[in-house]
Formats: C-alpha cells, structure tokens, sequence
C-alpha cells in the first residue's frame, strides 16, 4: 500500500471509529463530535478509559499496535460495564466492533472510577505479559536486536557462535513494512515453521532519523537482497519475502555510495586505490603451501591455524563404525573399504570415539595444501619453517560467466578479479546502455519498482524510452572477511539503504563450537561483552557490566529498605 492508499485507511478508521463511539464520548460527558476527530478522539477516548494519554502513540508503532488495540477494546467495553469473559472474547474475535453494540445499547451508563486492577491472578498475570511484550518488541524492533553469527565469512573478525547485540538507531530504525507480523520474530513463528506474517499490506519504507552514516568497511546488518537463504551456498530458487523478512546477513560495508570498487588479484581497491582495513579487520587470502616432507596438519594446528581440514584414511571400516564417525565428516574422499578416505575439521574424530568403536586411523599428509589464512598468518607459517614454500593464490584466468554478479555471459568477473563497478547514489544520474544495463536492472526494476522492458535494443522504463536513470535510494557493497567462503555482493551485487538493518555494537556472548552439541560447548570469555566496530585490540567488559548489575541491585535494595525504615 502507498502512503496515500494508508491515508484513504486512516480516515475509514476515524469514520468507523467515530459511528461506533459518539454515544459513548456523549455519555462519559464529551462532545459526540470529538469522537470523529483524528488523535484528539485517541486522547479523550484515553481519559473515557481513564489510561495514560501515552497509550495514543503505542497505535502508531506498527506489530506493537496490533497488541495494544484489543486491550483498548477490551477497555472501552468495560469502562461501560461490559466485564465478562464473553464480553472480552467478542469485543476481540469482532476487531472491536463489539462496542457498536454498546454504542447504540438503550442503556448506556459510563463507569467513571472503576477499578483498573485485574480481577484475578491468571488477569494480572496475562495483563503484565502483554506490556512485557510490547516494551520487548518496542526495543527489538526500534532499538537493539540480538543476532547470531551462523557462519564464518567474517572469520576471523566475527566467530560462528557469537551472539551480537545490532543497534537500529545508529542508523536511524528502519519501521517494521509488513503491517500483520507476530512480535519479537522474524520470517517464521520458532519451532513451528509457520509463517510469522502476512504479505499484505504493506508499510511504505520509512526510516527513523539515525546519527551517524555507514562509513567504509564498517560492518553493517542487512537484509539479504537475494530474498531467503535455508542452506548457504546451495544455489535454490528464491522465495519471494517483504523486506524485513527477508535472511539478516552480516558483513563488511567494503564501499559506499559513489565509490569505484574493483578487485585486483584478490586484493580490494577503492577510488584507484589499495583499500585500507580497520586495525581489527583479518581478511583471509588462500595460500598454496608446499613442503617435500608434506604439509603437516599437526604442526600447523600448535602455530594456532585451527580452521584447517584434515585427511585420514580408516583402516577395516565398517557399517557400525561408519555410523560413529558420520558426525564428523565433512566429506569422503574415497569410500573403497580397503582405502577409505575421509575429510574432517581440525578437530579430527574425538578420541572416546576412536577407541570404544576400535577405529585405526592415519592422518595423510599432502606435500601440497591449501590454506585460508591472514596476512598475520601466513607471516608466522613462513618463519616456522614448517614449510619449504608459502604463496598467495589466487584466480588470474578470467572467463564470461553467469555465476558472478551482474550474472549475465558479457561479464568475466570471478571473486579475485571484479570490476572497476561504481556504486550508485541517490540523486546521481547514470548513462543506460544495453552494455551496462545488466548491473543496474534489478536495482531499478525490484528496489525503486519501475517497469523495465528492453525492446529491439530500446531501454524502456515505465513505458518511456530513456538513456539515463537516477537513483532513488543510496546502494552498498558487502563483502565477507572470509573471502573464499562468503557468499556476498560478489555474487548477488548491491545492497540498497531500504535494506540495512543496523549497526553491531557489542558481543554480549561467545560459544565456541556451537553447532557441534551442547556437551562440547566452550564459553569464549575472553569474547563476551566486547565491542565489535571500534578500534584497537578487543577487549572484554564482562567484569565492568557485572560490576554495574551488583551496584544497580546494591542501591535498589537499599533504597528499598529506607523506604521500609520510614514508614
């Protein structure tokens, strides 16, 4: 729905409003007319109800208003004397026109000075959830957001397992644009499956104003612009969501608007320039190392490079044993049983587990490997002298293809040679040709939705024939720390503004190996409250907020006691 289309909505709403109550506002000793009146009808139906005239704002904050309008109904009612259960469950199952009925009843008597209490514990008790949640939703939605990282691409910079607080108000919030969605989650009710909202209707994009703007590889929540992800790097057909439900993906903002990005040999540059990173940032390169003793796993694991694969080959495998090992295979390299061959993580296979079943295994070791490593890294794996030889590597054949963003067989782009690609920004005018209409197609067709046809080599938009575009929103490039396991905008291009989410401000926790069962769970403590985008080394405050919870809870209770003292 348009803003103008949402105006034609609100002024219905005033009529139904106004016909449904002006008995009512006549009888609790107010004028009929005010009950017609936009806002004004809000804030004396507030004092007919006797609630606080704050409660009028809560009916435009969208989720939180659907929690707070059956409440007002349920209100209204028994502010006429309507205070059964049935009387509850109409004035709710009829959208509060349950109170037409009072409204035009013969009998109307206005109960000025009831009691707001609850009448039983079971009514206190579902009264003091609703409020929990519309001040959780309030915060979730308008001020923080809790986040887990799911996967590595911003390895080493942000871990699998580490749970984000993601302020909305650096950037300005961004209001909720699915207009009926359950509070507090995102595309789907937990542990059901079922979708948590309805596609229609739909808010027009509206952002809060923020402080500050996204700046250069800063690392920044967003909704992702490819629609849905269910199994990362599985290329699937997209299932077409709102824009604040779409999968939330955290990366780092590597170029902003008007900037010219390219990628030169794995290496980012900006305006023509080698691209600085953040003293936090650790961008992981691939490297070929060769030793002729054979790269060992072992050695490279007690230099602190845990995030390798291992090879090993199972002597006398069978079926029972398979089954034990399956958990921690990441795939198998040869299934002959007289030589099967198995990849695992750097952990290996647990040792319980190789003895109770009576597994005999042997680490193979390569005289070649890959490895996905830092600058730092790679440095401290060279004077080791573990290894005869330590490159980078990286793709220098490049060759027309489709996997790569714009996605179309005219460009030879691949993740270590991209570009140059300028970003777009709002207000800027750009020349359209069949050429470069492929990188700009999906931002002026789905993001600005415009029509867009392209006729006997014509560029059409909205059926008018046109040479040049001009943006309507501000477009970014997010790309992951782990650069060859992240699936980002190399892949599906652009991120525009209506689609960031926010800022990460702090990890408020850390578990490591998280996917890996609850019995191996370790607290990275080191990790939990420290802050995320600042700079210089990370540091924990888990010892200064604990600190300030035991002062808050000290002087409550003592401010308690004094109280106590003087009555």
């Amino acid at each position: 729905m348009t803003f103008f289309e949402w105006f034609i909505f609100f002024v219905i709403i005033q009529v139904v409003h106004g016909f449904g109550t002006w008995k009512l506002y006549k009888t609790a000793g107010f004028k009929p007319l005010y009950s017609f009146i936009p806002i004004y009808n809000g804030l004396i139906l507030m004092k007919i109800i006797n609630r606080p005239a704050w409660w009028v704002l809560l009916l435009f904050i969208p989720i939180v208003n659907l929690l707070i309008f059956p409440v007002i109904w349920v209100e209204t009612s028994r502010s006429f004397g309507k205070n059964s259960s049935l009387d509850t469950i109409l004035a709710i199952i009829s959208f509060g026109l349950f109170i037409y009925s009072i409204n035009y009843s013969s009998k109307l008597v206005h109960i000025k000075d009831r009691d707001l209490n609850p009448k039983t514990a079971f009514g206190e008790w579902v009264s003091s959830i609703i409020f929990a949640i519309i001040l959780a939703t309030i915060v979730h939605t308008y001020f923080i957001q809790p986040y887990i990282i799911p996967t590595g691409s911003l390895e080493k910079t942000l871990l699998i397992g580490d749970f984000l607080f993601v302020s909305k108000f650096h950037y300005g919030a961004r209001a909720p644009q699915s207009a009926v969605s359950f509070p507090m989650v995102h595309d789907t009710i937990v542990g059901t499956g079922i979708r948590s909202y309805l596609n229609k209707p739909q808010i027009p994009y509206f952002r809060l104003p923020g402080f500050q703007k996204i700046t250069r590889n800063e690392i920044v929540t967003f909704s992702w612009p490819a629609d849905t992800v269910r199994q990362f790097f599985v290329k699937e057909k997209g299932v077409k969501k709102p824009t604040d439900k779409k999968s939330n993906y955290v990366k780092r903002c590597v170029a902003i608007p008007s900037d010219t990005l390219e990628i030169i040999s794995g290496i980012i540059h900006i305006n023509g320039k080698k691209s600085i990173m953040p003293f936090r940032a650790k961008p992981i390169y691939s490297y070929k190392a060769h030793s002729s003793k054979g790269v060992s796993s072992s050695s490279l694991i007690k230099l602190g490079l845990n995030d390798l694969q291992r090879k090993f080959k199972i002597s006398e495998i069978t079926q029972n044993k398979f089954d034990k090992i399956r958990p921690y295979i990441l795939r198998i390299v040869d299934n002959n049983p007289d030589n099967f061959v198995i990849i695992t993580s750097s952990k290996g296979i647990p040792y319980n587990i190789r003895s109770q079943s009576r597994i005999v295994m042997t680490e193979l070791t390569d005289y070649s490997r890959e490895l996905f490593i830092t600058e730092k890294q790679a440095k401290l794996v060279s004077e080791s002298k573990i290894v005869d030889s330590l490159k980078r590597s990286y793709k220098t054949i490049k060759s027309y293809n489709t996997s790569f963003f714009p996605n179309h067989i005219t460009y030879n782009w691949n993740e270590d040679n991209f570009g140059p690609i300028v970003m777009p920004k709002k207000g800027v005018k750009v020349n359209l040709n069949t050429g470069n209409l492929p990188l700009y197609k999906k931002l002026i067709r789905d993001y600005e939705k415009n029509e867009l046809k392209l006729e006997n080599g014509i560029i059409k938009i909205n059926d008018k024939p046109v040479s040049e575009y001009t943006f309507k929103q501000d477009y970014y490039w997010m790309m992951g720390d782990n650069r060859y396991r992240s699936e980002d905008s190399r892949f599906w291009g652009f991120v525009p503004e209506d689609h960031i989410v926010g800022k990460p401000v702090f990890i408020w926790f850390s578990i490591d190996g998280i996917n890996d069962g609850f019995k191996n769970w370790r607290i990275r403590w080191e990790r939990v409250f420290s802050t995320v985008n600042l700079d210089g080394e990370p540091k924990s405050y888990r010892w200064h907020f604990l600190f300030g919870v035991l002062i808050t809870i000290g002087y409550s209770e003592l401010k308690k006691r004094k109280e106590k003292n003087k009555n």
